[in-house]
């Protein structure tokens, strides 16, 4: 992970150094918008961090920084006010909500998908066993459906016993 530090104030080497030792994470700093988008470019980083000084001064610049961010998180610091103390802890709740949101993702999707096989396999289970009360279907096809219906019932009981389905501690 590599954070990107976008300001025009003097210093932002010292000040990317800063935070990479607070951090234990790599971070480059950038001054202003063409160093900062030749950077987005070149490589992704997990979090850009601009200073409102660029934002205020050049919102067009800012919101081409924001346009080729890609997958990095937006953080938004007056860097005037803020210590490389402050910086830290800025980015470091930018990144712990990125990650909660993207478990929260994963668990909406997994949930979602165990929703749909869930009731895939309800109704194949209940379409075989239908199928199986017709006394007209010849013995070969009432075998291979009852076999059918027993993979849908196995199934559906490996569903309810995944680790999903299961409480959170």
């Amino acid at each position: 992970m590599k954070i990107l530090i976008v300001t025009g104030m003097e210093g932002a080497e010292n000040c990317a150094a800063a935070l990479t030792k607070i951090l234990q994470l790599d971070c480059e700093a950038a001054q202003g918008r063409k160093a900062a988008i030749g950077a987005l470019k070149r490589q992704e980083y997990a979090a850009i961090v601009v200073d409102e000084g660029i934002i205020d001064s050049d919102p067009a610049g800012a919101e081409l920084i924001w346009q080729h961010a890609g997958l990095a998180i937006p953080v938004q610091v007056n860097f005037a006010l803020a210590g490389a103390q402050r910086l830290a802890r800025e980015i470091r709740m930018a990144l712990n909500r990125r990650e909660r949101e993207r478990t929260l993702a994963h668990e909406a999707a997994a949930a979602a998908i165990e929703t749909e096989l869930k009731s895939t396999v309800a109704g194949l289970l209940l379409h075989s066993q239908l199928a199986l009360q017709d006394r007209a279907i010849p013995a070969p096809l009432a075998e291979k459906l009852r076999l059918v219906a027993d993979l849908a019932g196995s199934l559906r009981e490996q569903l309810a016993s995944s680790p999903a389905h299961q409480p959170r501690v």
